[in-house]
């Protein structure tokens, strides 16, 4: 997911792009304890995913804080 596509997303549509990523993220990394994950590099990918959106919430958060202290 590119950080265009993340910056279009709601506020509740991050928060489930986020869930789903970190259930994805835990689904990859029990395949991988058993033997069965094919393509490892899934996991990084996720990763970065899950590390965009809580980037973008977390800039969404200070920006209303900003906006308050006006």
């Amino acid at each position: 997911m590119k950080a265009k596509e993340i910056r279009d997303l709601s506020n509740d549509d991050l928060k489930v792009r986020l869930k789903e990523g970190r259930s994805e993220l835990f689904n990859l990394r029990f395949q991988m304890a058993t033997s069965q994950l094919d393509n490892t590099a899934r996991i990084k990918m996720v990763k970065k995913d899950i590390a965009r959106i809580l980037t973008e919430i977390r800039s969404r958060e200070l920006n209303v804080s900003v906006d308050l202290a006006s």
